[in-house]
């Protein structure tokens, strides 16, 4: 499951068309030298997909890059032509036991590839006549979902994750079973905001994935455990496989265990609450028997006219860049199509890829995130390399516009962004301020992205090949960007494009500015709050009466309260962020009770802080103290304006408990 760990930073991409009144279209006829999708960077020949040559080109790789990004294990799996080609474990699933990850029995939490197995279920339902996908979902609800601006949520803009909801995390994932609900009782309770009109927006949400599972439930009458073991794992003879939170009893002993990383300690087994969002574990195995019913146009799950309306449908999206199909993303590399998901819990890190033209799949999951996150790039490394080996496309060296142009195009870019997958109506928008995307310049003026280096082998290298389309020169992949009246207004990566956007920050929230703004408030209030018991200690070593009586002193004093109280309010704001980047779950309930203080305590301390060190500037002016005093409530009323634009931009007040 694409879980934020951190603080909510992501990758992107986005669709600017509506999808409400689109049917599903076939893929359009791609040839390999088509600008539209990345090529091979060199002019290799297919090497023959055999087992004994994967498996010697695995072992040369994978063992090291575990080794390297300080992984303990994981599972291999690749496909074709109906038949499995390799599937392999390395490593450790039980570091201290030095249990081996065993391909056929050992479990792995392939977090949102889960996914694909709801959007089957749902593929499935269709093709029943029970789910219409471009109805309004309320008709299948026992709760109702709002309008956004008169417009309905559809099947269809789950499927492409353009319902518009807001990101939710509450009630996401813990390592408490108790935090495990059913879906009857979880989807109205959990309902997040809706922030996007229905087919504008690319926006990953899991609590939309949850809710599709909620409808197969409603409209099959099975309980949606029982219907992924009944129409799913029975007919693919998936024995190794459960959605089931606690595990069943006979799939314990395979279960894999989560680490930080190989020394770290072996984590609980993660209860992901939106069940059919990510709670799939699964041998590699049998992912390859999901992966071939797939490859063969739905084999013992659908009708083949399903399966390719599932695959072959291409939402809107940004430029030339990846789109949506129906729950698969498009994945392009070396002129070959991919359609794919990847997923992540805390602990547990996976990829599938499915090329339909060469009949071939890739499964991997690793159970570490690995060292400074090495998990990413491990797998983003495994599939290019995998392609430039097996799959590499034709030689083509693609277009490049002039140096002038790609500067002053390259200059446009520069800012902070937003992505489309975050919070914007409450305490969590807190997380955006701090994981905004910032696009810069190289020495020669190129675009630059540090944030997105890690999550592949090694620094990006973006040369711009048409207006507003950059491609990697180490990957193929591509950047793209929309621009209106010569503006930059939404911009993606191939990697992220199929479901998330970044648009620019607004001035007000822009972290450019505000970020500083922010530490340069807190140093005043800190020294003012500390110049407090200071200077009562020196008054009092050299016996001196302190200047201030009457009102001025309890105006003063009370600046100085509230000072201390915006200093234990950003002390709480940076518990609650840690043991959140730390467990995920804490703030699903463990840390409600901070969550609730500090909203009211943040405003408190805001306006309180305000309204004292106005009060404290006025009577100094009155009593024309000296111009230090007025200098100093002066920059105190400045900081607490900056607090207080904080705290009501985003959202540290209130009592919902949604988020």
């Amino acid at each position: 499951m694409r879980f934020v760990r951190k603080a909510m930073i992501g990758l992107a991409a986005f669709a600017a068309l509506p999808l409400a009144a689109q049917g599903p279209v076939p893929a359009p006829a791609v040839k390999k030298a088509e600008a539209t999708a990345p090529v091979a960077k060199t002019a290799a020949a297919p090497v023959t997909l055999d087992p004994k040559d994967l498996e010697a080109w695995m072992d040369g790789y994978l063992p090291y890059a575990l080794e390297r990004g300080r992984i303990p294990g994981a599972v291999v799996v690749v496909v074709r032509g109906g038949e499995v080609v390799l599937q392999k474990g390395y490593g450790y699933s039980d570091v201290a036991k030095r249990a081996p990850v065993l391909p056929e029995t050992t479990l792995f939490r392939p977090g949102s590839v889960s996914k694909l197995l709801t959007w089957t279920a749902v593929m499935q339902q269709v093709e029943a006549g029970k789910i219409d996908l471009d109805k309004d979902v309320n008709a299948y609800l026992d709760f109702k979902i709002p309008p956004y601006e008169g417009k309905p949520v559809t099947m269809r803009n789950i499927m492409t994750h353009t319902a518009g909801f807001e990101e939710s995390v509450r009630y996401l994932i813990s390592s408490d079973p108790k935090a495990v609900m059913t879906l009857k009782k979880q989807m109205p309770l959990a309902l997040p905001e809706r922030v996007f009109a229905p087919g504008t927006t690319p926006a990953y949400s899991n609590y939309a994935t949850a809710l599709a599972g909620y409808i197969v439930e409603r409209v099959s009458g099975e309980n949606f455990d029982n219907y992924i073991e009944n129409h799913i794992f029975q007919p693919l003879g998936m024995t190794h496989s459960s959605f089931r939170q606690p595990l069943p009893a006979r799939l314990v002993p395979h279960m894999s265990k989560g680490y930080p990383d190989v020394t770290g300690k072996p984590q609980p087994f993660e209860m992901v609450i939106p069940a059919p969002a990510g709670s799939l574990s699964s041998s590699g195995a049998d992912m390859a028997k999901f992966m071939i019913a797939h490859l063969n146009d739905g084999a013992g799950l659908m009708k083949p006219e399903t399966a390719k309306m599932m695959h072959d449908f291409k939402a809107p999206g940004v430029g030339p860049l990846n789109s949506m199909a129906l729950g698969f993303y498009e994945q392009w590399v070396n002129g070959h199509r991919a359609i794919a998901h990847g997923g992540d819990t805390v602990w547990f890190h996976s990829y599938l890829w499915l090329f339909p033209d060469a009949d071939t799949g890739v499964f991997v999951s690793m159970n570490s995130a690995g060292k400074d996150g090495a998990a990413g790039a491990v797998r983003s490394a495994l599939f290019h390399k995998f392609a430039d080996r097996y799959l590499p496309g034709p030689v083509e060296k693609p277009s490049q516009v002039d140096a002038k142009t790609a500067r002053e195009h390259a200059q446009m870019m520069v800012g902070n962004y937003i992505s489309s997958r975050g919070s914007f109506t409450n305490f969590m928008s807190l997380f955006g301020l701090l994981g905004q995307a910032t696009i810069g310049l190289t020495e020669d003026g190129k675009i630059t992205l540090p944030a997105l280096d890690g999550l592949g082998a090694g620094a990006r290298d973006w040369v711009e090949v048409e207006p507003f389309v950059w491609r990697d020169t180490g990957t193929g992949e591509r950047l793209a960007a929309e621009v209106k009246d010569g503006r930059v207004v939404r911009w993606s990566i191939d990697a992220g494009s199929p479901f998330m956007v970044f648009e620019p920050a607004p001035a007000g929230v822009n972290a450019a500015w505000l970020n500083p703004a922010l530490i340069l408030a807190f140093g005043i209030i800190l020294l003012a709050a500390l110049a407090w018991p200071v200077r009562a200690m020196v008054r009092r070593s050299f016996k001196a009466e302190f200047a201030l009586q009457g009102q001025s002193l309890r105006a003063y004093r009370l600046s100085r309260v509230f000072a201390w109280l915006a200093i234990g309010a950003l002390a709480g704001w940076i518990g609650l962020i840690a043991a959140f980047s730390a467990d995920i779950g804490s703030i699903g309930g463990p840390l409600d009770w901070l969550i609730h203080l500090l909203r009211i305590l943040t405003p408190l301390a805001a306006f309180g802080l305000l309204a004292t060190a106005a009060w404290h500037l006025w009577l100094s002016i009155k009593d024309k103290r000296r111009w230090t005093m007025k200098l100093g409530a002066v920059l105190l009323i400045l900081a607490a304006l900056v607090l207080v634009w904080v705290t009501l931009a985003f959202h540290l007040y209130g009592f919902g408990m949604v988020y």
